[in-house]
């Protein structure tokens, strides 16, 4: 079901986020805060087809939960991880990129583009909150797809930073734990949360809303991702060549022993 108004209020509401966002970053001087709000902006819209629908179940405060739960992780993640660290060096490579005038161009290069793909991302939400469903067969399967991406970006962050807190790992690879089967599990987390919710929005019968997990698996695989990650790391990390012929890239999967010497 697509809910003309409440996809208008929600429009507004990210709009409003997205500009107090770029105000605060001219502030800071650090457009790499918004990556701290993705999450948030998303949960933003949700919150809006939440409320701006009268079709409240248990079915759809248990998605709301899951999308909850899901968002703060995330941005409380990111928010600790970047803490007194200077501006992302993808953002600063856009700022040169965009040079001059970059403060003014930032709005929409950066922040206003960000809340329009948080836009898109949110819409099996809208649709699984306009719908009033029992829950199904296929909605314990969307849960524990979700719990699995749950799993994979948690364990996987804390993994990493753990790693990352050791000096005498320094310029060293990941390659225990999750990052033993995927080279990024925090990613395949990511996908999977999005595919299960919009199997909640399928098992209400909207099918359209594909649109938000193939625009998020393009994201983490194509455009912001795997392969943004991976066109660098093997610079900075030079026993990355070996772990990346032996380990998946996206999907969890068995390494090839015979190829990590």
């Amino acid at each position: 079901m697509f809910e003309l108004h409440a996809f208008a209020i929600a429009s507004v509401v990210l709009l409003v986020i997205a500009i107090l966002l770029w105000i605060v970053s001219l502030v800071k001087n650090d457009v790499a805060i918004v990556d701290s709000f993705w999450s948030l902006m998303i949960l933003a819209a949700g919150l809006c087809f939440f409320f701006m629908n009268s079709v409240i179940t248990e079915r759809n405060l248990l998605v709301l939960l899951l999308l909850c739960v899901w968002a703060i992780r995330l941005s409380a993640y990111i928010s600790w991880r970047n803490r007194g660290q200077p501006e992302d060096a993808r953002y600063q490579q856009i700022r040169e990129n965009n040079q001059p005038n970059f403060a003014f161009k930032s709005l929409y290069i950066v922040f206003l583009l960000q809340a329009f793909l948080a836009l898109v991302v949110s819409l099996p939400l809208m649709s699984t909150f306009a719908a009033e469903t029992e829950i199904s067969l296929l909605d314990y399967f969307a849960f524990t797809l979700w719990f699995t991406g749950l799993y994979f970006e948690t364990v996987g962050d804390l993994q990493l930073a753990r790693f990352k807190s050791r000096e005498e790992n320094r310029g060293k690879v990941l390659d225990t734990g999750l990052w033993r089967y995927t080279r990024h599990p925090n990613y395949f987390g990511e996908f999977c949360v999005w595919w299960a919710f919009f199997l909640f929005a399928l098992s209400s019968g909207y099918w359209w809303s594909i649109i938000s997990p193939v625009l998020m698996s393009i994201l983490l695989l194509k455009v912001s991702g795997v392969s943004l990650l991976e066109s660098t790391i093997s610079e900075r990390r030079p026993g990355y060549a070996g772990y990346r012929r032996s380990t998946s890239a996206f999907f969890p999967w068995f390494p090839k022993k015979a190829m990590r010497s």
